[in-house]
């Protein structure tokens, strides 16, 4: 179940009930869940990583390998910062694992809307990511054995920057997605939003996709 709120920074306004942003390391299930809560209200389901291999026409392995890691953030930034600007449907936005390191990215998420951090521990991430294929960060881990060390340390890393942008923090270990899910909904009117739980006219969201990254 959610867990209270947290403290909002003197820079943080009050979250706006169009967006539901989802943040947290690769595995921890944000864009399966952002596919079920964007259904279930009706909202557009937007994949931000799945956004920019559509724009760019590569995955994101390929971004990683072509432009290296710091020429595939900066287009990551590119992608939030335009997504993120859009003011035509609500929206739920799953967004990569590593956008919250760029401090300008962090400064926008604080402002986006409703930011929700799903939380895992190592162990389960290692498991549900498996050998990491299609994730950069993860390339060489599962030969060496040592998944679940990176994954942890990435955690650590980043546990703070989340913790910067959200409103609320779900640990996804031990939940199904479809309670993972019910749990944003039920905390979406402490976040800030008057919309309650409905069914989309055709019982699905908008675009979909699955990240590789985040």
């Amino acid at each position: 179940m959610p867990r209270p709120v947290l403290e909002q920074g003197p820079e943080r306004r009050a979250p706006v009930a169009e967006r539901l942003v989802l943040v947290g390391m690769m595995g921890t299930g944000k864009s399966t869940v952002g596919r079920l809560v964007a259904r279930r209200l009706g909202w557009r389901f937007v994949d931000l990583d799945e956004e920019l291999c559509r724009r760019s026409g590569m995955s994101v392995a390929a971004l990683f390998a072509a432009r290296g890691e710091r020429g595939f953030r900066t287009l990551e930034s590119q992608c939030l910062l335009e997504v993120l600007e859009r003011d035509d449907a609500s929206a739920v936005v799953s967004v990569g694992g590593g956008a919250v390191l760029d401090p300008r990215n962090r400064a926008r998420l604080a402002r986006a809307g409703a930011v929700a951090w799903l939380r895992a521990r190592p162990q389960t991430l290692a498991a549900r990511v498996g050998g990491g294929a299609g994730r950069p960060l993860l390339a060489a881990t599962a030969e060496q054995g040592t998944t679940e060390l990176v994954l942890e340390e990435l955690s650590e890393a980043r546990a703070p920057l989340y913790a910067a942008v959200a409103d609320t923090v779900l640990d996804t270990d031990d939940l199904a997605p479809e309670e993972l899910a019910e749990g944003l909904l039920k905390a979406l009117p402490a976040l800030g939003s008057d919309v309650g739980p409905q069914a989309s006219p055709d019982g699905s969201p908008g675009a979909s996709g699955a990240g590789a990254e985040g």
